[in-house]
């Protein structure tokens, strides 16, 4: 099977594919969805791609088209889910899920949460939705190549945010992406509530 792999570039992957008997192809760049090599992949992966996919590209594949993304879907859809789901403080966690037309609304197929510590720094935590989402997808990758998991309707709700959507709150991240998470639990809703009774 060949597989195309959307993101930044996994050390250790390709290998990993071939470990099953696949080919890994790689792309960071934008689709159109007439790339004549499209036409050569069979299971589409997308992990960390920073430009939304065209219908012309994922309805090709069907299920074969998924997402790994480091939020407990349906909360914190789009950009930085890990930020936001202590900003907001919501469920954590990751999520394997089909590609559809809109951001992150994809049928789920896997999905595990993940506890975090009041040590934690945007980066500890960072990296270990990281761990656990490759782990997830690796263990399962015999049976989502097969399309033997069932996709589920994500449950109603959650949240969507965009990349404008965190300036308002970057003088939180004092440290960088060593700022403690325990700095910025619930500190979006506490300023809305603020410029709210202002």
């Amino acid at each position: 099977m060949k597989v195309l792999l959307l993101g930044p570039q996994r050390p250790g992957w390709e290998e990993k594919f071939r470990a099953f008997g696949d080919e890994m192809i790689h792309a960071e760049d934008r689709l159109t969805g007439d790339e004549p090599w499209l036409n050569r992949v069979d299971f589409l992966v997308s992990y960390g791609y920073r430009h939304i996919l065209r219908p012309a590209v994922f309805d090709r594949f069907g299920n074969r088209a998924i997402n790994l993304h480091i939020s407990l879907l349906p909360w914190n859809r789009g950009a930085d889910p890990n930020v936001w789901s202590f900003l907001e403080d919501t469920p954590k966690g990751v999520t394997i899920h089909v590609i559809d037309e809109r951001l992150d609304t994809g049928h789920i197929l896997l999905q595990e949460e993940v506890a975090m510590n009041e040590l934690d720094t945007l980066r500890t935590s960072y990296n270990r939705l990281t761990q656990t989402i490759e782990r997830l997808f690796w263990d399962n990758w015999e049976q989502l190549r097969a399309c033997r998991i069932m996709p589920k309707a994500q449950p109603r709700g959650g949240s969507m945010h965009y990349k404008k959507d965190l300036h308002p709150y970057l003088h939180l991240l004092t440290d960088g992406w060593d700022t403690p998470v325990q700095a910025l639990i619930g500190r979006a809703k506490l300023l809305k509530e603020r410029r709210e009774t202002d």
